[in-house]
């Protein structure tokens, strides 16, 4: 890491606070570090040699990654090398999973390091990271110095400092780093998209996306999550996890593309849930014990971010309530509007929600290319209504076809980034935060993202066994 560091209260926003700040030392080595300086290499639009067959290790057999070595493996041009998981019984349910489709793939299991060993393998090309959030960046970061492309799931990193991590590996290697947010390739989110780049909705002023989930009672169930990992995560308070809402709208508005994320401003409501809980537990089970002197993050965070070209987006994050679930979704243009939830609605520039037929029409007409060419079969296949078979399918066959990745690593870090920003805003009485420009300035000349399948889209999918 360049030690060249801009001076943390003048980026921060936190200058003017003055002996009232509330920041702590650990922010600033942990949380809080800027980068000054030159982009070593610009990986926005970077094509990486082709590769034909695309050798694949995966990290993580757990909720995500167990679903993802199946619907990997329905790709053509892939080949499964190895599997991870320091839970024997996670490898040996993969390897069930895999033989049945007469896949036999080495296995790294039950020591803490044993991915690193899977990593230093020189006959794999993409490493798939589907661990808790705190081995992200770590995994990530060794992968692509052992010269492999990384796809790592959301978030991709859970301080600043690993955001910054991932930037400067990725620029130094030239290895992609993906942050697998599938959302950005749901239908809606997909269709909106296209709708806007076409000018469907005129200028787009405003941005809507969250995470609005229960996951009460999955957090405070053991074995949901490895160890209890996610709860643990829930000690932190801001928006811990932005992405599913944040990467799609990124999109929309051209964020690190054209406009980039300028400052933020987050909030969020006391605990009403989790330390409840937590005690009930307690009172029946030793092991939440260690949860009854600890305080949880706000139930609801809002947290509103203005880009430098001056659009907002509001993002949201909830999941210790019972509400039903939403992604929210929302863009609000010069000529129209888009909502995802609870109903899929567009709206015109007559200030009235079109018509279920109209609705229709539109789908048909804005049809993205890739919900064309793979959308049914990705529906069949599955993974959250299939967006995560898309996103699967086009990181595949970019690879394949030495293209830029839709989600490169400033979009990793970007929108990583609103989780540890948000916290340090909350901690300072919604103090402004500036949002570092991990592009180093090249966001002004950066391409969009190609959502037209002009190249590529050459990729098969292999039938059912």
């Amino acid at each position: 890491m360049n030690n060249n560091r801009r001076d943390f209260l003048k980026l921060s926003g936190l200058a003017a606070l003055g002996g009232s700040a509330k920041w702590e030392i650990k922010d600033l080595a942990t949380s809080m570090q800027v980068e000054q300086g030159k982009q070593v290499f610009n990986m926005s639009g970077y094509a990486a040699p082709k590769i034909e067959t695309v050798r694949i290790g995966f990290i993580g057999l757990g909720n995500r990654g167990s679903g993802a070595i199946t619907r990997v493996n329905r790709i053509d041009g892939v080949k499964t090398i190895a599997v991870c998981d320091i839970r024997k019984e996670k490898t040996d349910a993969a390897l069930n999973a895999l033989g049945k489709m007469g896949i036999q793939p080495i296995v790294y299991t039950e020591k803490e390091e044993a991915w690193k060993a899977m990593c230093d393998r020189p006959d794999i090309d993409l490493i798939y990271i589907a661990t808790p959030w705190h081995l992200h960046t770590p995994m990530a970061v060794y992968a692509m110095k052992q010269g492999k492309h990384v796809a790592v799931e959301v978030p991709a990193a859970t301080t600043l400092e690993e955001c910054w991590q991932l930037v400067e590996t990725s620029e130094k290697t030239k290895k992609h780093c993906m942050m697998l947010e599938n959302c950005c390739y749901d239908f809606f989110e997909l269709l909106t998209l296209n709708m806007a780049r076409q000018g469907y909705f005129g200028e787009i002023i405003h941005a809507e996306g969250a995470y609005l989930h229960d996951l009460l009672d999955h957090n405070f169930t053991q074995s949901t999550y490895y160890q209890s990992w996610r709860l643990k995560e829930n000690l932190r308070n801001g928006n811990l996890y932005p992405t599913h809402g944040l990467g799609p709208i990124c999109q929309l508005l051209d964020i690190n593309r054209g406009d980039q994320m300028d400052y933020l401003v987050s909030t969020s409501t006391n605990d009403f849930s989790m330390h409840p809980r937590a005690v009930e537990l307690a009172a029946k089970d030793p092991f939440y014990q260690q949860f009854t002197n600890k305080s949880f993050r706000g139930n609801m965070n809002t947290t509103t971010i203005r880009t430098v070209k001056g659009k907002t987006m509001m993002v949201q994050h909830d999941v210790s309530t019972p509400r039903p679930y939403s992604r929210i979704h929302l863009l609000s243009g010069t000529k129209g509007m888009a909502v995802k939830y609870p109903d899929t609605k567009i709206s015109d520039h007559h200030h009235n929600w079109i018509s279920a037929a109209e609705m229709a029409e539109l789908e048909k007409k804005y049809a993205p290319p890739i919900v064309a060419k793979i959308g049914e079969l990705a529906k069949q296949i599955g993974g959250h209504g299939g967006m995560d078979f898309m996103m699967d399918w086009r990181l595949i066959d970019c690879l394949r076809n030495g293209l830029p990745l839709d989600q490169n690593v400033y979009d990793a870090a970007a929108w990583s980034s609103i989780g540890p920003l948000s916290e340090i805003s909350v901690k300072n009485r919604s103090r402004a935060m500036n949002v570092p420009d991990f592009t180093r300035g090249s966001w002004k000349a950066n391409a969009p993202v190609d959502i037209t399948l002009a190249q590529g889209g050459t990729t098969g999918v292999k039938a059912q066994k």
